[in-house]
């Protein structure tokens, strides 16, 4: 396998040719409340619904149905006994022809082993690690052309909430890797109690779609100065509004495989119908199951190259 892999990402939305998407089997069952990290699944922790692993392993199946049917090369991680692998975004992700190594919370770090086999197969120039001061999770970075955008916390919510992922030092790895980008950090609202008032990750108050369209939860940005950029950035009326309840379904976070073709939740009627009315085609999966642990197409898939 080596070298057989290419890497290319420059944005969201180019053709998807090669992703690494979640496994479900032997994902260790229901955690207590004191082994999870973040409010959604406590919520469903405590209200008895969590997703059973075969619920999850069928929704899966789902995605990757629909994957196959637009010729995308599919990749798994390999199988850890007793542990979620569900949501692959966080563990890596790739800029341009650079697959980076995060730093990303201890809970979670062996998640990365399950990728090794990916690693081994690149050439070692192509893959970047961040050093230790650098915490990072590929959910909060979102590539678009020259942009490189980043939600960020402070290092002192870093070490209060469980959800604060993303430091500011971050960016300066990020920009000093990537020259040519312009990096740009987005402080979100965190809360390890309400999965209403938190922003786990960028992508789940905001996503560019199309060529010059996205999907915007104002209300998870901290500073208006943000939100004002990237309406200056974009053009309001290029920018659909979503609203916290909808970010807290995960609305925001479907997945482009295309610049016309977006495959979504087959719950989201409003946005959905808004997406069709603004010309893309939807491609609906029924993925309830795994929004319940805090993520959702865009938190399942690890887009490794997406050509124009």
């Amino acid at each position: 396998m080596k070298n057989k892999i290419s890497l290319n990402i420059l944005n969201e939305y180019d053709e998807l040719k090669e992703v690494i998407i979640g496994n479900a089997f032997s994902n260790g069952g229901i955690p207590k409340i004191e082994e999870s990290y973040d409010p959604k699944s406590i919520e469903n922790i405590r209200n008895n619904s969590y997703p059973k692993e075969e619920k999850l392993i069928i929704q899966l199946k789902f995605l990757e149905e629909i994957l196959k049917k637009y010729n995308v090369k599919i990749y798994k991680p390999e199988i850890i006994n007793n542990y979620n692998q569900i949501f692959t975004r966080d563990i890596s992700f790739v800029i341009e022809n650079k697959l980076i190594i995060p730093n990303i919370i201890n809970e979670r770090k062996y998640e990365q082993n399950g990728i090794n086999y990916i690693l081994n197969s690149l050439k070692k120039d192509l893959i970047l690690r961040t050093p230790e001061n650098v915490n990072l999770e590929g959910g909060d970075v979102i590539v678009h052309n020259n942009y490189v955008f980043i939600g960020v916390s402070s290092n002192d919510d870093i070490k209060k909430i469980k959800v604060a992922r993303s430091n500011f030092e971050s960016l300066n790895f990020i920009q000093n890797k990537f020259q040519t980008k312009k990096v740009i950090g987005f402080e979100l609202i965190k809360s390890d109690i309400s999965p209403l008032n938190n922003a786990l990750h960028l992508d789940c108050c905001f996503q560019p779609i199309g060529k010059s369209m996205a999907l915007i939860c104002v209300e998870l940005f901290k500073n208006k100065s943000d939100i004002e950029l990237l309406i200056d950035l974009f053009g309001k009326e290029k920018l659909i509004f979503v609203s916290k309840n909808e970010m807290k379904n995960m609305n925001c976070n479907i997945l482009s495989v295309n610049p016309e073709v977006i495959i979504s939740d087959s719950s989201f009627s409003r946005l959905n119908n808004i997406l069709r009315d603004k010309g893309f085609k939807i491609e609906e999966i029924e993925f309830n199951e795994i929004s319940k642990m805090g993520g959702l197409l865009r938190c399942v898939t690890l887009p490794l190259r997406r050509n124009k």
